[in-house]
Order: structure tokens, then sequence, then C-alpha cells
């Protein structure tokens, strides 16, 4: 049974850093940061506005109807008050207390947000007042790999953990395969761009983009989608490397990431981060390209060290 109060422990929202923004008119996030290197549609009704210009202070923040309503944040040196970028764990522990159960009120509905045990060790789920952050942690070092702010609507349309309501379902638009093909491209970007940042941080050198290895991954990612399988191996065109012989593409090392059902890019970045094997992929320093293809929530990486043959 939902009731009608908000439930799970409720931090001040912060008045100070990147998350004072949720809200605000693109106005002020202009002035403050400048206009967006470029927007990106996604899957939730918001644009998002890349700011990719130094790595180190790279952030996205989804705009709907002029305002911020969501910021993903993965930069060093932003200010994610009241968290910080590498933080460790047991240090984020001290201060904040994790609920299992969160307790949403919005619009006469009641929405009850339940975190697995899983969810609390990688993506815990932080209310802090009339906002939420949800926290991406790097299993393997212990530190905060990235942060996304949303407001309770966002947070709704997302659903990114188990969820029991009573009242209205908040769903985002359903996108047109035309608003399918333009969001892809963003997502493959924005894939792109958080490799490479997450490549930096721990000191290896940055991939180039290769475009006819792109267009292997985008049809690795349509045929899983369309044939309704996930693997690395297509019963159609065979594994990576077929698919990239049948390309024309020359390499001396190659690997492949997979993913299936993430909410956007930046989560399926952080959920490879967090497995093993992808993880050898992403942190390959052998690799010297990188091809992303997305078709709607299927997610291929092909890496390769590229041969001159």
């Amino acid at each position: 049974m939902i009731t009608k109060q908000e439930t799970g422990k409720s931090y001040k929202r912060p008045v100070k850093g990147i998350s004072t923004f949720i809200g605000k008119k693109t106005n002020i996030l202009i002035k403050t940061y400048g206009r967006p290197s470029r927007i990106d549609s996604s899957a939730y009704d918001y644009d998002w506005w890349i700011y990719n210009h130094n790595d180190k202070k790279y952030f996205q923040a989804g705009v709907e109807n002029g305002k911020v309503v969501t910021i993903f944040a993965i930069g060093n040196d932003l200010g994610i008050q009241p968290f910080r970028i590498g933080e460790k764990v047991e240090d984020i522990y001290k201060s904040i207390l994790l609920n299992t159960e969160i307790l949403v009120n919005y619009n006469k509905g009641y929405y009850r947000f339940e975190l697995s045990e899983e969810d609390l060790n990688i993506r815990p789920l932080i209310k802090l007042g009339d906002i939420f952050a949800q926290l991406s942690l790097d299993k393997f070092t212990g530190t905060l790999s990235s942060i996304r702010f949303m407001n309770k609507e966002t947070l709704i349309k997302q659903r990114p953990y188990e969820m029991v309501y009573r009242g209205e379902l908040i769903k985002p638009k359903e996108p047109d395969d035309a608003q399918w093909n333009v969001i892809e491209k963003g997502s493959e970007q924005q894939i792109f761009d958080l490799t490479n940042i997450i490549r930096e941080r721990f000191k290896l050198n940055k991939l180039e983009w290769d475009s006819n290895v792109a267009q292997v991954a985008y049809q690795h990612s349509e045929d899983m989608f369309k044939e309704q399988y996930f693997s690395h191996e297509s019963p159609k065109y065979g594994d990576l490397a077929k698919r990239l012989e049948t390309a024309h593409v020359f390499y001396q090392l190659a690997g492949e990431n997979i993913a299936a059902q993430y909410l956007d890019g930046p989560a399926a970045v952080e959920g490879w981060l967090n497995s093993e094997g992808h993880r050898k992929s992403l942190l390959e320093k052998g690799f010297t390209h990188l091809g992303v293809g997305v078709y709607q929530k299927y997610y291929t990486q092909n890496f390769i060290e590229k041969s001159w043959k």
C-alpha cells in the first residue's frame, strides 16, 4: 500500500553548484556557461544541451519548455555539491543515509521507487529538497564516477528503478522513427565523448572516431533490435571479426561492448564501466579508434587498433 506521505531521508537542496540550475530558465544557464556545443534530442521530452568544451567540466543539461529539468555531470572540475566527482564511496556514506524506498508525491499521484541491493551499490538515489540525485558509483575504484540531478517529473518519466504508483502514470511521448534517428545520433556522440573522458581519467590515449566502424556498430544494434536477440554474434552477419571484414575495416586489435534497455547513452557507459569485461574494452590502451552505433535502446561500441595495411 502506498501512503500519501513522502518517505526516504531528504537532505537540503544545495544552494551552490550545478544542481541549482534545475528549474531555471535557459537564459540563466547561458549566462553562466555560454551556449552549448550542440543540442541532442532525448527520448524523454527534453533536449540535451551538451557542454563538452572542456572534458574536466563536461555536463549535459536536459531542457524542456525552456527550463532545465535534469543535468548529467561527469567533469572532474564541476561543482556538484554536496558531492564531488572522484569522491570515495565511504566518505559519501559518512554524510548520506541511503534508502531502499523513496516515495514521491506529484500532481495528486504517488510513486514509490524501490531500490535493489545492486541499485544501492552502484546507482543510489538521494532526495535533495525538491530534486533528486542519482549517483553513478565506480565499484572497481570505490569512487563517484558521475551524477544525474533531476526534478520529480523527469524521475517518474524515466523510471530508473522498480516503481509502484497510484494515480496517473506519467510517460514521455513515444518518438516516431524520424525522431528516434535523431536521438540515436546524439546518443552515439555522447557515448563517444564520455568514453574519452573516462579514458583520460585513467591517463589513457583518447580514441578517434571511425565512421566505417561506427556503421558496423550501428548495423549490429539495429540487427539485435529487429531480430530480438542480444549477443556479440549475429545469426546473419557473424561475430565482430566477420562484420569488420565484411566492411573492409583493417585492424590489429578489436573489441566490442553491447548494451540494451539502458535509459540513454550516459547510463549505458556507466553500466559498461561497472562490468569487468566491458570495462577492459573501455580502458584498453592499445585501441586507437572507436565507432558507436545506437538503435533505439540498443547500444554497440566497436573499438579497434587501426592497421594501415
